[in-house]
């Protein structure tokens, strides 16, 4: 199976995340955290595959020279929070110690509920990633301007590339463009990519991207 099943126990729960594997040669692996969206939510261990950089990879996996966490969101009461969030760091922790995971190359991407769940684990660790990628979310629906700038001043120093659909009725487009504005205050190196005419699924597009996977395996601690 492309993409590898194993488990880790969170506060006594046991929870179940995939990981792809590339077939490349000896040496370390960069690695990517990928959050998935609400959609996919559950805890059968597979959901989080089928949305996003999953069928991006099942369609080119030689495009994709890194190892892919995929966690998955079980409780329904929080978005990347909370357990949650607890199980995804828990998700990354053991796939650097199972694989041979170069450590100053390490990225955090995700969609919808998972963008907005890359900026808050990107906050909460920012020593951990090289690169943040955020599509089609924010920081906080409920953030005041303080909050956002409080949590940008954490994450400045990260090379960011942001996604979103202009017409996105889901997730607003100005969640994106707030966020990048606040970043570019703070002198982050920041890369924005706004399609127009595009609804909430951003993600097909961006990580269908000839440009992103170079840019962010570049990136370094």
């Amino acid at each position: 199976m492309l993409f590898r099943k194993r488990a880790v126990e969170v506060e006594g729960t046991r929870t179940i995340y995939r990981v792809y594997v590339p077939g490349v040669g000896a040496g370390k692996m960069p690695a990517l955290l990928f959050l998935h969206g609400r959609g996919e939510m559950g805890d059968d261990g597979l959901s989080q595959t089928t949305v996003g950089i999953g069928p991006a990879i099942v369609r080119d996996p030689d495009r994709f020279p890194a190892l892919v966490v995929f966690p998955q969101a079980s409780d329904p009461n929080y978005g990347w929070r909370g357990f949650n969030l607890a199980a995804a760091v828990a998700a990354l922790d053991d796939a650097e110690q199972q694989y041979d995971v170069d450590r100053d190359r390490i990225y955090i991407t995700g969609l919808s509920m998972g963008g907005f769940g890359t900026w808050a684990i990107a906050a909460l660790h920012p020593e951990r990633f090289a690169a943040i990628v955020p599509i089609c979310g924010g920081f906080d629906g409920t953030a005041t301007k303080m909050r956002i700038n409080e949590g940008v001043s954490r994450i400045a120093s990260i090379p960011h590339w942001v996604f979103h659909g202009d017409v996105d009725n889901i997730v607003t487009v100005e969640h994106s463009r707030r966020m990048v504005s606040a970043l570019r205050d703070a002198g982050a190196d920041v890369r924005y990519t706004e399609y127009h005419g595009v609804a909430h699924n951003s993600w097909d597009r961006a990580y269908a991207d000839p440009d992103l996977l170079p840019w962010m395996l570049a990136q370094r601690r």
